[in-house]
């Protein structure tokens, strides 16, 4: 009887009612959106760390730091004898790296040599294309982002120079034989890749590495000797940092846009209350305890939400479905931010993230409204009856 009366007083409440409706609905289709270009954000990002930089986990030589470029020197081990096998296998590859200078058209680029197997069919890297030929010549591949920093094309000459690890320079002409694309800008922006077996010579650091790339299948989840193991936690740590930290921006954004919408509900059930006394009081003589009064016009506030969700269903579900097959088109310059971002961000609806959203707004709207009608129970019964309550 409660949620037929309460049905009946908010359509028969008009215009107040789909005012209430139609904010509460926009602030719930825009937080399922929100939400899903976060989501979409993360998968596209660790995804893309999975095919072309992370692996599945990696082994870290007890020198290497990526943040520390003054190591990167000393970043090198011999390969231990635990992991060959995993290397014939395929299921790990080895990656050395060396700092050099790249000499293009008059300009001087430092730059990051990383040398790996041409052989490898962990990350994406289009390393095939770095195999010998007759000539002899050093092959390289490179990204879009290198690409256009140091302005070559594929089948140009580049002009590198390097230290191995006595310390001796040396500079050889490398032939770009591939450029790629890809959405990871660490394993691009400042990064030249050539065969592991040519940088090896080239830095005197035979059988050497910096660190090892991990496959799915592979089963290596702690320490070898001194090599360190980095789980996914730990590689794409910065990724969950940053979305946690546009997780608490989105619950700041909507806790303002919620309050919004929901003093319009908390309006609308105190004018409600004050205007209709009588009806109360009614209710009352009729048999209505005070508290079942109270619980009346809380399942009012508490339907709008429900309608909202209702309508947002009906026509957030083609716009979602529109925003979904299109995306969030993107600036240029935010790819090269080395955030694993694409041209367009897809969003990703996640079933737990609706519900999530759509509990929230209901319990608050029952909130809302229980505050401003908590007071018929405490009301005076005589007083009820002569519409006397506040």
């Amino acid at each position: 009887m409660l949620l037929k009366t309460a049905i009946k007083n908010i359509l028969g409440a008009g215009r107040r009612t789909w005012l209430n409706v139609t904010v509460l609905s926009f602030v719930f289709v825009l937080m399922v959106a929100y939400n899903g270009i976060l989501d979409g954000f993360m998968k596209d990002a660790i995804t893309s760390a999975h095919e072309w930089d992370t692996g599945y986990g990696q082994l870290w030589s007890e020198h290497y730091d990526p943040y520390d470029v003054f190591t990167l020197q000393d970043a090198h081990e011999p390969v231990p004898a635990a992991l060959n096998q995993f290397i014939i296998d395929q299921s790990v590859t080895p990656v050395l790296l060396s700092q050099a200078t790249a000499y293009q058209n008059g300009n001087m680029q430092n730059i990051l040599l990383r040398g790996i197997d041409p052989e490898q069919q962990i990350l994406k890297i289009p390393s095939h294309q770095l195999a010998e030929d007759e000539t002899g010549t050093i092959k390289a591949v490179i990204g879009k982002r290198m690409a256009n920093t140091l302005k070559v094309r594929s089948g140009d000459n580049l002009l590198i120079r390097w230290r191995d690890r006595h310390g001796v320079f040396d500079a050889r002409e490398i032939v770009i034989a591939s450029v790629f694309d890809s959405n990871t800008a660490t394993i691009d922006a400042g990064q030249i890749w050539i065969s592991l077996d040519n940088l090896r010579q080239m830095t005197q650091m035979p059988g050497e590495a910096t660190y090892f790339v991990l496959s799915k299948q592979c089963h290596i989840k702690q320490d070898i000797g001194t090599w360190a193991y980095k789980d996914m936690d730990f590689l794409l740590s910065d990724l969950y940092l940053m979305k946690q930290s546009s997780r608490i921006e989105s619950v700041i954004i909507f806790t303002i846009l919620l309050v919004v919408a929901l003093l319009s509900v908390f309006d609308t059930q105190t004018l409600s209350i004050f205007r209709r006394q009588k009806e109360i009081g009614t209710y009352v003589a009729l048999g209505m305890t005070p508290k079942r009064v109270t619980r009346l016009f809380t399942l009012e506030g508490t339907s709008y939400s429900i309608l909202a969700i209702l309508a947002g269903f009906i026509w957030g579900t083609p716009f979602l479905y529109w925003f979904l097959k299109t995306g969030l088109k993107l600036p240029e310059s935010y790819s090269e931010m080395g955030l694993g971002m694409r041209d367009a961000i897809y969003p990703v609806y996640q079933p737990a993230s609706i519900l999530m959203s759509i509990i929230l707004i209901v319990a608050l709207s029952m909130l809302i409204s229980y505050i401003p009608a908590r007071k018929i129970a405490k009301s005076n019964i005589v007083e009820a009856l002569k519409g006397k309550i506040i």
